[in-house]
């Protein structure tokens, strides 16, 4: 049985349009856009999205490949799992920031995924002046069963940084 379900990722230079010109050639081609991000990082877009597209890669490929050339994107195609509704629900967001310094994203990660921290969500920026970067990051996850309390006592007493950790209450109606 052919793969149908991709995960498409497309990198480029910020500028008008390209979610627009991406997505209609999605729909004109019956393409099912699924899960997806968009955002801005830095000057560049970046594009992460789940299509559904009975036609295959090569032919996924060969249909955004002209509108990625046009506004000189990179694009990437990978078969994947669809598992679009199947969610892990955070219970708790943690919040770090401070000076900006090599290592924070690593030893934040190192030390959640040690206490059985499951990432759902991470976002970070920096921010401040150039002579004195702030870094921020925002974390969502399951805790796996520790506290709040507890996780914030693993992360206290990092160089340079301030820690937040706070329990999420995840409404589904």
């Amino acid at each position: 049985m052919a793969e149908s379900c991709f995960m498409c990722t497309v990198v480029g230079r910020d500028q008008p349009g390209i979610v627009a010109a991406i997505t209609a050639a999605l729909w004109q081609a019956q393409a099912n856009l699924g899960e997806s991000t968009m955002m801005r990082l830095g000057g560049n877009f970046t594009i992460m999205m789940m299509v559904d597209f009975v036609a295959g890669k090569e032919a996924l490929l060969t249909l955004l490949q002209p509108v990625a050339n046009n506004l000189s994107l990179n694009i990437h195609v990978d078969a994947v799992f669809d598992h679009q509704h199947d969610h892990l629900l955070p219970d708790t967001a943690v919040t770090v920031y401070g000076a900006d310094r090599v290592g924070i994203v690593s030893e934040v990660t190192e030390r959640l995924y040690q206490a059985g921290f499951t990432i759902t969500h991470l976002d970070s920026q920096v921010g401040g002046a150039d002579d004195k970067p702030l870094y921020v990051m925002q974390i969502e996850g399951q805790a796996e069963g520790q506290s709040a309390d507890s996780l914030r006592a693993l992360l206290e007493g990092m160089d340079s940084v301030s820690v937040r950790v706070d329990a999420l209450e995840t409404l589904i109606g």
